[in-house]
């Protein structure tokens, strides 16, 4: 017997190669994005977003504490009297720095630029050179994007740059030093806003190298004067602290510094103070990961905070998310490939998903960088590629089912089958136990003698038709049509128990319909009649033919005895059904039929006679 139309062999083979190539260019894709990174920002988004998450429980060290200069310093009136209105004179910083001295801090950091003298207040300037003098300070750089170019070799010795062995001696770069300070007191580090593509700060310089040369950024500086390792690397991945550093207002530590007992001295001892710019309108807000204002100082801050732990990211190397993403396109493809159930192929792609993802947050704990978003977002292409080819096949294969069992079955029957994946068990080759019903048509040759051939196929067909949907009211398959004879058998492709019994329910109303359809054609149709027969036993259902034309049958003694047995009505009774469905429509608590027995009838092929029934209403 031929295989089943509804799963033809060349469909696995197709599919296979449809996923197989598909996956090839998705690996390829996968590969370009890890080692290209044409998606980049995708993965420092998403990474952003674990990062904020997991940022909310790290503690900054305890050894840094910030004196912001905040909207409040600005604004209070005993600052507005004592120093005016912004820029304050230098002097008060020198007496910030002469303030902090007195309680031994580790160190002392301006994120402030004094990049021109104050030529209205040069004594102010003066001051804070004298402070500088007596307690060193260190003091932020910056690489212009353009201006004068000043020589890196003639500033090595006062801003502590090193030269490499392929140093240009003629190299310089546009900087915005401390020029409102003697050059001895040139203690500086580069503080330039490092910004992905995005205008986010994720990274934070540690060594700015122009042709030979190292610039080291202010927290490289700091660390070397503090005697904390900095690797070599240009720049730091910033691992963010969600909790927040300590931070003094500019004003409480000022006034403070005019008291003759200061209150907050000691909250500065031991520990490296960042003095810096807070407020909006000081233009020192930096958009990052954790917000897009975060102030410049709390950036140094985190710089220096990571340093001093040695808890900067270390991004981990893009082949584990090439891996990771090629366990999901593989993963993928099998499921698609094996015809999963889609809620498990889901269900398995979203579980194999979070694992990553969690892997990906975990990992940020113990300091490591995992990005394999893009690898995710590639394996996510691929599922949903995979599975709208499958979709659009599989409707394409219902489509197909349905044209062509809608002419065997009622198409909500084919619905049904379709819809809850049973068609191609339903329909497969096996012996079944069904009961075959033949339907003959009685008076046809005198009836085709009398009129012409139109009106016989149009009479035929308005017959067919009522026939026909009686068989799938009573849920029949329309086995075929010989001639002007209906065959049509219960039981298959879907097993009922009381296939006998919608049989002979399905013949008595095909009678029904006779007389009706006789009475609505309005013309002498006396010798339009019918005889049916039925027989229930063992037959084989399936596809016959070949591979051009197949059509669901059934084969087997169970046909020809039906077939038989309407031969045998003539002369007897409309409807005449055998013993075997006689008992099984007896065997239904709700058989509402009563059968007459008309007898034994010898039949061709049959070495015993066969005894048959007439099915009639039951009355009582």
């Amino acid at each position: 017997m031929p295989p089943s139309p509804v799963t033809p062999q060349p469909a696995a083979a197709r599919r296979h190669a449809f996923l197989l190539w598909a996956g090839a260019a998705f690996v390829a894709v996968l590969a370009a994005a890890v080692a290209l990174g044409p998606i980049t920002l995708v993965d420092e988004r998403f990474s952003d977003v674990l990062h904020r998450q997991e940022a909310r429980t790290r503690v900054p060290p305890d050894s840094i504490v910030l004196i912001d200069i905040d909207q409040r310093s600005l604004e209070d009136p005993q600052m507005l009297e004592l120093l005016g209105n912004w820029p304050w004179p230098r002097a008060a910083h020198g007496e910030i720095v002469e303030y902090l001295a007195r309680f031994g801090p580790r160190a002392i950091v301006f994120d402030l630029i004094f990049s021109e003298p104050d030529v209205f207040r040069p004594h102010s300037d003066a001051h804070f050179a004298t402070a500088l003098e007596s307690y060193p300070v260190l003091l932020p750089l910056v690489v212009a994007s353009d201006g004068n170019a000043s020589p890196l070799a003639a500033l090595a010795p006062v801003m502590g740059l090193s030269a490499g062995p392929d140093a240009d001696p003629a190299a310089a770069l546009p900087l915005i030093a401390p020029k409102a300070l003697p050059p001895h007191l040139w203690r500086t580090g580069l503080i330039n806003f490092l910004e992905d593509d995005d205008g986010l700060g994720r990274r934070y310089w540690l060594h700015y190298r122009h042709r030979g040369w190292t610039l080291p950024s202010l927290p490289t500086r700091t660390a070397n004067e503090l005697g904390i390792p900095v690797p070599e690397d240009e720049s730091l991945r910033l691992h963010w602290y969600g909790q927040p550093f300590e931070r003094i207002s500019y004003r409480d530590a000022y006034l403070d510094s005019l008291g003759e007992h200061p209150q907050l001295g000691v909250r500065f001892a031991g520990r490296t103070v960042i003095i810096g710019a807070a407020a909006p309108g000081l233009h020192d807000l930096r958009p990052t990961p954790l917000s897009a204002s975060t102030p410049g100082p709390m950036i140094l801050a985190t710089a220096l905070g990571n340093l001093e732990n040695g808890d900067w990211l270390r991004p981990v190397s893009g082949g584990y998310a090439f891996l990771a993403g090629l366990v999901l396109l593989t993963m993928t493809g099998i499921a698609f490939a094996r015809q999963w159930n889609p809620a498990a192929t889901a269900a398995a792609f979203l579980t194999v998903s979070l694992a990553i993802v969690l892997a990906a947050a975990a990992l940020l704990r113990v300091n490591l960088l995992w990005q394999p978003f893009s690898a995710l977002l590639v394996a996510l292409g691929y599922y949903f590629t995979a599975g709208l080819w499958s979709w659009l096949r599989e409707r394409r294969r219902r489509e197909h089912t349905v044209q062509m069992f809608g002419r065997f079955l009622d198409p909500t029957v084919v619905a049904t089958l379709s819809d809850t994946g049973q068609m191609a068990e339903a329909t497969a080759g096996r012996k079944s136990e069904i009961t075959v019903l033949f339907s003959d048509i009685r008076g046809f040759t005198t009836l085709s003698e009398t009129r012409e051939p139109e009106e016989i196929v149009a009479l035929l067909n308005r017959y067919f038709d009522r026939q026909v949907e009686v068989i799938f009211e009573h849920g029949g398959t329309l086995d075929k049509f010989i001639g002007d004879a209906i065959m049509a058998f219960w039981g298959a492709p879907m097993a009922r128990a009381d296939h006998a019994y919608a049989a002979v329910l399905a013949a008595m109303a095909m009678v029904e319909q006779l007389e009706a359809f006789r009475q609505e054609i309005g013309e002498d149709l006396a010798g339009f009649d019918v005889g049916i027969g039925i027989h229930s036993g063992a037959a084989v259902v399936g596809f016959l033919g070949s591979k051009r034309r197949l059509d669901y049958t059934a084969i087997g003694d169970t046909v020809n005895l039906a077939s038989r047995i309407e031969g045998a009505t003539k002369g007897r009774a409309r409807v005449l059904v055998s013993e075997s469905t006689r008992d099984a429509c007896l065997a239904q608590n709700d058989c509402k039929v009563d059968f007459v027995d008309m007898g034994e009838v010898t039949v061709k092929g049959r070495h015993q006679p066969v005894r048959l029934f007439e099915p009639r209403w039951r009355t009582r």
